[in-house]
């Protein structure tokens, strides 16, 4: 049953991705490309989660896992809210930075020697796949890095873009999407602590639920009431 969780994580991820991407093409904003590629990369890896349990371990759709699910995902998103906050000139040096990062962890992984027989030993995590397998050195070290800077861009990003909002009491559907884009972030990781205490499918279940809120939060933030805001300026 827990398998066909990460099937529809992946579905919904692309659908957002699709819209984002969608709006890209159309305003040409870079933080929407980032998010809209970093979405693709949060469904490709529910994609692989959902194919090992259906058609059992394979060291090519493992090492798509691991590098799109588990490395570079929050990075990625979190780089498309660096572009919302920062100066350009600095928003584009860090993303030549994770760039380079990302074109190394790639290679890192993709010549990695992996041991599937390792997952069985390795801390439950919610999820049957299991960075144990990488049994080369100086490749897991990796992951705390990019996930360390996707949580506090995309998930600080989204906090302080909605205290900002709410503070100076503006743009009230921005101050809703932050908060739930900055919820949904986040509810992956609370999924892989709960899992480490043995709740079954708990990493998947908060996968579905993260990206269902990221996908409600960025139509929130992107979508003004415009209905009442008219009615305020003609004072109907």
């Amino acid at each position: 049953m827990f398998t066909l969780l990460p099937f529809l994580s992946f579905l919904i991820s692309f659908i957002f991705a699709f819209f984002v991407l969608k709006r890209y093409f159309q305003k040409k904003g870079l933080h929407q490309l980032l998010w809209g590629i970093g979405m693709l990369f949060y469904g490709t890896g529910g994609f692989c989660e959902a194919y090992y349990g259906f058609f059992g371990w394979n060291p090519l759709i493992f090492r798509l896992w691991y590098i799109f699910g588990a490395i570079l995902v929050a990075a990625w998103l979190g780089q498309g809210t660096v572009y919302l906050l920062v100066k350009k000139r600095v928003a584009h040096t860090l993303m030549i930075i994770l760039g380079v990062a990302s074109i190394f962890a790639i290679y890192k992984v993709a010549t990695a020697q992996l041991d599937p027989s390792m997952m069985s030993t390795s801390l439950h995590t919610g999820s049957e796949l299991s960075g144990h397998a990488i049994v080369s050195d100086g490749v897991r070290v990796l992951t705390p890095f990019f996930n360390l800077y996707g949580t506090l861009t995309l998930v600080g990003g989204a906090g302080y873009s909605a205290w900002l909002f709410w503070r100076k009491r503006v743009l009230l559907h921005r101050v809703i999407g932050n908060v739930l884009i900055a919820f949904g972030a986040i509810l992956p990781a609370f999924g892989g602590t709960f899992s480490r205490f043995g709740i079954p499918g708990a990493l998947y279940i908060s996968e579905l639920l993260g990206a269902i809120i990221l996908f409600l939060g960025f139509l929130r933030a992107t979508t003004p009431i415009q209905q009442k805001q008219t009615e305020v300026v003609t004072g109907d």
